[in-house]
């Protein structure tokens, strides 16, 4: 048997990039000029930076590093964002690499966790890395899939964390979606990593062509590079003098309604061969209502053969589902859809019913598919045709358009590598979108990369344990924001230096030869400021006459002032005045630049410094030193992981079963979809009392995070506690879902949430351990034991 030493050995002898040219050997389709250089830089040794379209190609170069590391006897770890990604690539790997080789760490799936090749979630190898976990032994390289994601609000910082702690000895290869800012990235990766190959590919294998769908119409966004077609804008006109004549009248008119439906422009794409085709709608429920439309309509996109394929390869993927839950699951209306040929995908449905989709449509046997952004994602889902309805979409807070990143993230889905000729995206024409958005996305190519990174009292203690306090410190000094705030201040700072210089000659032109112009102007300027600020209160009841007159007194003696002054009689006076008060504008403008300098200066290592004053004030740290209470701390990652830990320490959850314990934890967690301000069913007192006293918990932590301008634990959210609680307790998922608008695809994945939380606390404290350990028992049933959770 050929020892890791010897293959490490045998591949150094080789030539340079031999070990590339027997990869690409492997596969029966010519690499692009961008994934033959990636590999190159690969094997050279260096970090690798690869940004490139969605389809481009980019996890082949993944895969190398994978295979270059079982050639040098070492271990790569592959990340990825989501849960649904880590398991595709999982199987892709087995299948490549053999099952003996791969493993995959999702946080509540372990398979092979010692393998030479390990398939994980960003979190898993951040947290490896905290608990300097053996697992990192002989680790060569870590491929970091989907690295823009460190531009996620919620989850961005995990990336930096990774990439500014992992061990220098180890390689690191990001893969990115295009952005425009990719070379300051890699600049960014150079000094945190070393050496970093930037290689950015713009091309699309499959060319994309833009469309907008005017009513019936289906016509080229741009009639050549950046130049809308005219026959668009024509066609707009009249559908909006359509749109203008009141609906009654539209007949009689000749103007009847000719938007198509979406059953309709299905449809319409599968006799012009543009199927299969992604719809993608920006609301779960939109997703369900087209499904339900399209079946009302009689649409029926497959034949007798992929009927029966479809039906076998649903049963496949559910066949460990319990019969008693297939009504609650809504499996009837979902099979017949199925059958047809037709799917909803999003966050809401059961995680076997999304593997079943994507792995039919996959195979060309589902040609329909209507989806949230989600799907976009990473995931292994090409379609011929992307169809837009819609150019804006509910963030969570507000409709907001969506961004030409977005877009292109979207529309990248169309065209499949090795089937199509050309991928199509389809913007679906309204009064409300219009073909100059639609051009203006298409046509945008600036998507830059910005950090989200913000440190958190899990990431502070975890570095005050690991580095001591002031290296912590410095070590965050060298994240991609710090990065980003230092290249906004070097601008910032031109700024002020082109100000003085403008406004010392501005100066210079008002010098008076009678006197000090500066001092002059100075009492113009306050003059005017005084009576600016007499007439915004003149009129105010708060007013009063002995106020006004003081006012008044003090412009008075100013104006002496002025008139005393030896520059007031001078001839060039007004022109001297013009430019002091340029000269003071500058001034002012130069103030404001400053603060946002100051703003912007050690920006990261500021808020760390607030985050362990909170920690000192709590007494979770001492100097350089984590106490006893930060131990416990270290090991909790959840968004609210302070009021975890005090609730911990404040003994709340000590004397609940595990039904209600799990119950009341779920509020750490837990984010309702509804603003309701309902107040939700308690299942027990003792869940109810634990509630009120967290709730107290979290007002006390909140206003100590006021008084030291920091703001990080989310409101306890108890939507999730009555559910729970009943799951735990034995209830079906049909007892358990009623009088709920939740989803059971929500149910699962809240569930799954909740295990993992469950496991931080068993991990965190000893004497809530065999607890929570009984929780995770209690949860893991049912639909949920048999799902593999994708978030």
């Amino acid at each position: 048997m050929t020892t890791p030493a010897a293959k490490y050995a045998a591949a150094k002898s080789r030539n340079k990039n031999q070990i590339t040219t027997e990869f690409i050997s492997q596969f029966d389709f010519p690499f692009d000029q961008f994934q033959i250089d990636a590999c190159h830089a690969v094997e050279s040794g260096h970090g690798v930076l690869v940004a490139a379209p969605t389809g481009a190609g980019k996890t082949v170069v993944g895969e190398f590093a994978a295979y270059l590391a079982l050639s040098n006897g070492k271990k790569c770890f592959y990340t990825t964002p989501i849960k649904a990604l880590s398991n595709q690539k999982f199987q892709e790997f087995v299948a490549r690499f053999g099952e003996a080789k791969v493993g995959l760490l999702t946080g509540d799936t372990n398979i092979n966790s010692e393998a030479d090749i390990l398939v994980m979630t960003t979190e898993v190898l951040r947290n490896m890395l905290y608990a300097n976990s053996t697992t990192l032994v002989n680790l060569g390289s870590v491929v970091m899939d989907e690295v823009h994601y460190l531009a996620d609000k919620f989850r961005g910082a995990v990336w930096e964390e990774v990439l500014i702690h992992l061990m220098e000895s180890v390689q690191v290869i990001s893969l990115s979606a295009t952005v425009s800012n990719a070379e300051e990235f890699g600049e960014w990766l150079g000094e945190v990593r070393g050496q970093t190959e930037v290689i950015v590919s713009e091309h699309r294998p499959i060319p994309l062509y833009q469309h907008v769908l005017i009513n019936s119409n289906l016509v080229d966004l741009f009639s050549q590079p950046g130049k809308i077609n005219p026959e668009i804008l024509a066609l707009e006109r009249e559908a909006l003098r359509k749109v203008r004549i009141p609906r009654n009248r539209r007949e009689q008119w000749g103007a009847q309604e000719s938007r198509l439906s979406r059953a309709e422009i299905i449809e319409k794409l599968n006799r012009e061969n543009l199927l299969p085709a992604i719809t993608f709608i920006f609301s779960r429920m939109g997703c369900d209502a087209a499904v339900k439309q399209c079946l009302a309509a009689g649409l029926k996109l497959t034949n007798t053969e992929e009927r029966a394929e479809i039906l076998a390869t649903a049963e496949r993927f559910t066949a460990n589902l319990p019969e008693e839950d297939l009504e609650v699951l809504g499996y009837r209306e979902w099979i017949t859809a199925l059958e047809r040929g037709i799917a909803a995908h999003h966050a809401g449905l059961l995680p076997s019913f999304k593997n079943a989709i994507e792995d039919l449509f996959q195979r060309g046997l589902v040609k329909a598919v209507f989806a949230t952004e989600t799907l976009a994602l990473g995931i292994n889902m090409p379609a011929r045709t992307v169809v837009l309805e819609k150019l804006t979409k509910w963030n969570g807070e507000a409709h907001v358009p969506i961004t030409p990143g977005e877009y292109t993230q979207l529309t990248g889905r169309a065209g499949r590598r090795g089937i199509d000729i050309e991928g199509n995206a389809v913007v679906q024409w309204s009064p409300t979108v219009d073909s100059a958005t639609a051009a203006g996305l298409a046509s945008t190519r600036t998507y830059p990369l910005r950090s989200s990174f913000t440190p958190t009292y899990n990431m502070a203690i975890n570095l005050i344990a690991r580095f001591g306090r002031e290296r912590a410190h410095g070590s965050l000094e060298s994240s991609f924001a710090q990065f980003q705030a230092d290249r906004a201040v070097v601008g910032l700072v031109r700024q002020i230096k082109k100000n003085e210089g403008a406004r010392n000659e501005l100066i210079e032109s008002a010098k008076c030869h009678l006197g000090d112009f500066e001092s002059y102007a100075s009492l113009r300027s306050e003059i005017k400021e005084l009576e600016k600020l007499l007439s915004k209160r003149d009129g105010r009841k708060t007013f009063d006459n002995r106020q006004r007159s003081h006012m008044e007194g003090e412009i008075d003696n100013l104006r002496r002032s002025m008139r005393n002054h030896a520059c007031h009689s001078c001839n060039d006076r007004e022109t001297h005045a013009r430019f002091a008060e340029r000269a003071e504008r500058l001034s002012r403008e130069s103030e404001g630049l400053r603060a946002r300098v100051e703003n912007r200066t050690h920006v990261i290592a500021k808020t760390f410094d607030r985050i362990c004053d909170v920690l000192t004030h709590l007494g979770y740290i001492e100097g350089e030193k984590p106490l006893a209470q930060g131990q416990i701390l270290a090991k909790i990652y959840a968004e609210s992981d302070l009021l975890l830990t005090e609730t911990i320490r404040a003994g709340i959850l000590d004397n609940l079963s595990a039904p209600e314990l799990l119950s009341v934890v779920s509020s750490m967690i837990f984010q309702s979809r509804s603003r309701d301000d309902y107040a939700p069913k308690m299942p027990h007192q003792n869940v109810a009392n634990a509630l009120a006293e967290i709730t107290k918990l979290w007002a006390k932590l909140e206003a100590i995070e006021n008084d030291f301008d920091v703001k990080t634990q989310k409101e306890p959210d108890f939507g999730f506690a009555y559910i729970s609680y009943r799951w735990a307790q034995g209830n079906s998922l049909t007892n358990v879902l009623k009088g709920s608008d939740m989803s059971v695809g929500d149910f699962v994945r809240s569930t799954k949430q909740l295990m993992d939380l469950l496991m931080q606390i068993a991990g965190a404290s000893e004497s809530l351990r065999p607890v929570c350990r009984e929780g995770i028992k209690r949860l893991d049933r049912g639909v949920v034991s048999y799902m593999v959770d994708d978030l």
